[in-house]
């Protein structure tokens, strides 16, 4: 008892399938806010002492060009200084030229040769934008060197850091703040400006954002095929691969802008939303580089008009952990790649089945190949109905083998007429051609949920199991030197045991399948193991190890299944049943035949032409 062709043609779709997708993812706030108006009263009460005039006062348009000239040089003559503000979570350190994040270190991630994981460093990453400094003169403020305030611990735990830049007449000034919250990635990012309206030109900054994501994970390649660079637009999350370097304009407004990589990524919010952004990327064509790619940003953030102005910012340095991004409500958990393309709907699979589950093992489970190996039995179980009615629609077929062998013998010179018998038979016993292909295609959400899944949570790196060392990457027992083409350079062993038990399972099928005279169909079962051999070798051990699990418990399941619970006696006798109803077409078997008729008629009239 076996598996009939329709069911090997449905697993074979999913096999082509699956290879086409491999080739081508409250009180203290109160008391915060009025700590805040505290320090901007201050700041302003300082202003008006030192200026003499009201810090409300807003020129007219006659007197701005005259104003402006008196605007002073920035004052640029101290030495930049780095001030460090943490919590649980993140250690960033602040440097006074620009006043903006020198480096994000996050305290509890590795990279791939264990020292922690830095998000931002180097010269290339900057935030800033152009002022006007005296007239027909402009200055980058990423250039200024800001002078920076005593850091400034909150009631509910945040801490305040806050820089201060002024013009030699001390008329205008820019204001950083920045504050980070207990075990929080987020960082809130204020730009405060006296005398915007002098400063500044049409009520908008034009800003500048530069990032280069650096390599974290040990596959440089795979790396960059999980990077991505991604945003919101008009409530609408979207996002382009990496490539080998791109170029994005983005007319409609834009909530946030993302640089993801595989499981970190930086994140630009602009609260009252950006207009206007361009943003182009480089991949460095040496993949042993330290760096993944470096983007380069540009946009307009405008703001109502007046001389005293307040903008409010985010900074995200931090995991891409779909329930962390998600507290923050404004969609980020969109950059975890649950499902893309014409799999985008497995998302919804990931997120509110899989997900949940996964977290509920793990919760009670060290062990995360234990975590897999559940949630594996987890799945089978969900679909074994389908299993069972896949190996019953095979037994059927079995039973029927006899009968559609005598039909082939009587019809051997015209398929047609033989297509057209054979239907009439499944049809006159109950049997549906298409209920083993069917329940094997339905399948196919789940085999793509999890593809998407094992590459893309990051509670699997840095988790060991037998011999792999990190589950959200490949498991090597040998590296070569070189590369061979399609496989890599280096053995993955779970990917071995994956293929095997996928090439026992299609061994299995065929020794138990009806006779099939398509040579083709013979040898089907056994290409599409050897391609995964390809395939899954530098994918993550997650993934090969919840195949090689999966493989098993369906070898199993269907030898116990077709052997000890499919009754084929019963299975006679049902038929038989069936063949004293009275015969109800479906509309699909219906078109079936009416398909079938009209090709036998022009076969027919074909045959006549030829004899004459």
């Amino acid at each position: 008892m076996g598996m009939d062709r329709n069911t090997i043609i449905g697993f074979v779709l999913i096999g082509a399938l699956l290879i086409g997708m491999f080739a081508l993812n409250s009180k203290d706030r109160l008391e915060y806010e009025a700590q805040q108006k505290k320090i901007a009263d201050s700041i302003a009460a300082v202003q008006a002492k030192k200026n003499k005039v009201p810090t409300n006062v807003i020129p007219n348009k006659d007197s701005i060009v005259e104003v402006v000239k008196n605007i002073g040089a920035f004052k640029t003559s101290e030495k930049e200084k780095t001030d460090t503000i943490e919590n649980e979570v993140l250690k960033i350190v602040f440097t006074n030229k620009g006043a903006q994040p020198l480096t994000v270190e996050l305290k509890k991630f590795k990279k791939y040769d264990q020292k922690l994981v830095v998000l931002r460093k180097g010269s290339f990453n900057r935030f800033g934008y152009r002022i006007k400094s005296g007239e027909n003169q402009t200055t980058l403020t990423d250039n200024l060197i800001f002078k920076p305030e005593p850091v400034v611990v909150n009631k509910d735990g945040s801490k305040t850091l806050i820089f201060i830049a002024a013009d030699s007449s001390n008329q205008h000034r820019i204001i950083h703040q920045y504050t980070i919250r207990p075990k929080d990635y987020m960082i809130d990012f204020e730009i405060k400006m006296d005398g915007a309206d002098q400063l500044l030109s049409a009520n908008t900054i034009h800003f500048d954002w530069y990032t280069e994501l650096p390599q974290i994970e040990k596959d440089h390649k795979y790396e960059s095929s999980q990077t991505h660079f991604c945003y919101l637009k008009d409530n609408s999350f979207d996002f382009n691969y990496l490539g080998s370097g791109d170029r994005v304009e983005l007319k409609e407004k834009v909530e946030w802008l993302s640089a993801k990589q595989q499981f970190f990524t930086s994140t630009l919010i602009g609260k009252n939303k950006f207009n206007d952004v361009v943003t182009k990327w480089e991949v460095p064509k040496d993949t042993n580089g330290q760096y993944i790619a470096q983007f380069q940003t540009s946009g307009q953030y405008a703001f109502q008009p007046g001389r005293n102005i307040s903008l409010p910012l985010q900074l995200y340095f931090g995991p891409t952990d779909y329930n962390i991004l998600k507290s923050y409500g404004n969609q980020q958990e969109n950059i975890v790649p649950y499902g893309t393309g014409i799999f985008s709907f497995v998302k919804y699979i990931n997120r509110h089945l899989l997900l949940p589950v996964f977290d509920f093992f793990q919760k009670y489970i060290s062990s995360m190949g234990i975590v897999i190996l559940l949630l594996t039995l987890f799945i089978r179980l969900l679909t074994s109905p389908i299993l069972y009615k896949s190996y019953l629609s095979g037994a059927k077929m079995k039973v029927l083998k006899p009968e559609v062998d005598a039909l082939r013998e009587k019809f051997k010179d015209d398929q047609q007429a033989f297509g057209m018998e054979q239907m009439k038979l499944w049809r006159s016993a109950g049997v549906n051609p298409l209920g083993g292909c069917l329940p094997a295609l339905l399948q196919i959400p789940i085999f793509m949920s999890l593809y998407y899944f094992f590459q893309s949570n990051i509670d699997l790196r840095g988790k060991s199991f037998l011999w792999a060392s990190d589950l959200a990457s490949y498991d090597s027992i040998l590296n070569f030197s070189f590369n061979i083409p399609f496989y890599g350079n280096h053995i993955s062993l779970f990917t071995l045991t994956a293929v095997l038990t996928s090439l026992l399972i299609s061994i299995y099928s065929m020794s138990n399948m009806q006779g099939n005279t398509n040579p083709m169909m013979k040898y089907m079962p056994y290409i599409f193991p050897v391609l995964l051999l390809g395939v899954f070798n530098g994918l993550p051990a997650a993934l090969t190890w919840y195949y090689t699990i999966s493989n098993t418990i369906t070898l199993i399941l269907q030898i116990v299944i077709q052997k000890y619970i499919i009754d084929h006696d019963k299975i006679m006798a049902q038929i038989n049943e069936n063949r004293k109803k009275p015969v109800k077409k479906s509309k699909i078997q219906e078109r079936i035949e009416a398909m079938q008729e009209s090709q036998r008629k022009l076969q027919d009239l074909k045959n006549k032409s030829n004899k004459k």
